[in-house]
């Protein structure tokens, strides 16, 4: 066993951990953050996407023990003050969302798209950057409306 420790959410977090425990498994066992989904364990899908370091990382290929010491944000950790944060709210505003289950992997990798592209993404830079995220229920039309609109307010 090991113990990590690292910033999640804000907030200082340690846990003992086997040495194959997965971030996401630790987000989702440890700490009971189950915004975090897991739809693949194959890295395929996007639905366990975090932010490590301020960057978008699929937290089912990431170690526990590789995120010792790291800031994480969750799903979770965005909502500031009981307000949505802007990606959130335009991804409710643009019903970017069906069923919900890939919804949180695609907020996070879309505040990062955000953070790197600028708050003018265009159409198909999202659609290119979203490629490592799978709705079955959307067809991605609203989401990429979403993203562009939370891009703006994010932008403000």
């Amino acid at each position: 066993m090991l113990t990590v420790s690292l910033n999640v959410n804000g907030e200082s977090v340690s846990g003992e951990v086997e040495d194959r425990t997965l971030l996401v498994e630790f987000l989702r066992e440890n700490l009971r953050l189950t915004g975090t989904h897991v739809g693949c364990d194959t890295s395929q899908c996007g639905a366990c996407v975090v932010h490590v370091d301020g960057f978008s990382v699929k937290s089912c290929t990431l170690l526990a023990a590789q995120a010792d010491g790291t800031d994480v944000t969750t799903i979770e950790g965005l909502a500031e003050n009981g307000e949505l944060h802007p990606m959130q709210q335009a991804f409710k505003d643009n019903h970017g969302l069906q069923c919900g289950f890939c919804t949180p992997g695609m907020v996070m990798s879309a505040i990062d798209i955000v953070k790197r592209n600028g708050s003018g993404v265009d159409e198909a830079t999202v659609r290119k950057e979203l490629e490592g995220n799978i709705c079955r229920c959307t067809g991605y039309h609203n989401i990429v409306n979403a993203v562009q609109a939370g891009a703006k307010k994010m932008g403000n």
